[in-house]
């Protein structure tokens, strides 16, 4: 088999072409490094261009003979959705568009979303399984939503088998600190947390702002599931084996770690990895924030054979802790 990753120099995408490589699986990567790095695919064949030019993308599949495609280029901050929603449609939809054609040009019938819990919106059940309405709260969830239904009228035209994986909340690095996460503007929790609490927060804006203590909740901060990238570039390869028993079949599934971690719990193992207090404030709540977000994972566990392994926030802190420390963002 080979696979095409679009978006294979990014944070995700760079774990997923680790995972295929130790099945023996042969990948292309497509990105137009917009916020990938060059590095993060070293060792892998690299097209540096949109994966919106149809015909620039279908050629690239003949010549590689690629046999599927795993979609992680995206758009995918959640802010800058809601500020420029129709950069996000022709970005992410144009982007998902026209490589659905290069597929159906190059004849590729199998295809794995890196779709996102923003598809769900403010939730009516919790935990919240695959079957709960989708209502996204900013224009990012909409794209999803409209890859997903793209998804289906391919399936339904041209054979296409699917598989839409719905992330929760991704994070972790490499246990030994040699590959995580490197974005150009880094708004996880995570490594934000762990940034402040290297720095000592000082004036230099590290200082942590914590949006809302007054959440119905444990402790009154937001809970999110967060889900190891490590965990989560997994359920990609058993993704592509459910395809290959399933031809024309489609599936939906959800990636968390099944529990829910509020943002008090999130600094607590922050401290305990760093030995370090993390400087915060408390700030107002965020506009369309739900105040809890954890993923139901039984449907992942039955079609893939998938359970989370690593996703217990002590160890996602303390793989996260070593990327920082490796990058300098910390002393050793």
């Amino acid at each position: 088999m080979a696979v095409l990753v679009t978006g294979g120099a990014g944070y995700i995408g760079s774990f997923v072409l680790r995972a295929l490589a130790a099945r023996g699986i042969d990948a292309v990567v497509l990105d137009d490094l917009s916020t990938g790095h060059r590095r993060a695919a070293d060792g892998w064949p690299l097209e540096v261009h949109s994966c919106g030019d149809s015909e620039r993308v279908a050629a690239l599949m003949e010549r590689a003979g690629i046999d599927a495609v795993i979609h992680l280029a995206a758009l995918s901050i959640v802010g800058d959705s809601v500020r420029e929603p129709e950069r996000y449609w022709r970005h992410n939809v144009g982007g998902a568009e026209g490589l659905l054609t290069a597929c159906r040009k190059a004849g590729v019938r199998r295809f794995v979303l890196s779709s996102t819990a923003a598809v769900y919106g403010e939730p009516s059940q919790l935990p919240i399984p695959e079957s709960h309405p989708l209502s996204p709260t900013n224009p990012y969830g909409d794209t999803k939503v409209e890859i997903e239904r793209r998804l289906a009228q391919a399936q339904a035209s041209d054979g296409l088998a699917w598989a839409a994986l719905r992330y929760f909340n991704a994070a972790g690095a490499m246990p030994d600190g040699s590959l995580g996460e490197d974005h150009p503007v880094e708004t996880h929790l995570i490594p934000l947390a762990l940034r402040a609490a290297a720095t000592g927060g000082g004036g230099d804006g590290t200082e942590l702002t914590v949006f809302g203590d007054d959440w119905p909740t444990p402790d009154g901060t937001c809970l999110r599931d967060y889900v190891h990238v490590l965990d989560l570039a997994r359920a990609h390869v058993l993704a592509l084996d459910w395809l290959d028993g399933h031809p024309g079949g489609s599936l939906v599934c959800n990636l968390g770690g099944g529990e829910g971690t509020s943002v008090r719990q999130v600094l607590d193992a922050v401290r305990r990895a760093t030995g370090r207090e993390v400087p915060h404030r408390m700030g107002p709540r965020r506009a369309g924030d739900p105040a809890v977000l954890v993923a139901a994972v039984d449907r992942a566990a039955a079609e893939l054979g998938w359970r989370p392994e690593r996703s217990d926030i002590a160890r996602v802190v303390e793989d996260a802790w070593a990327w920082e420390r490796r990058r300098g963002h910390a002393a050793p």
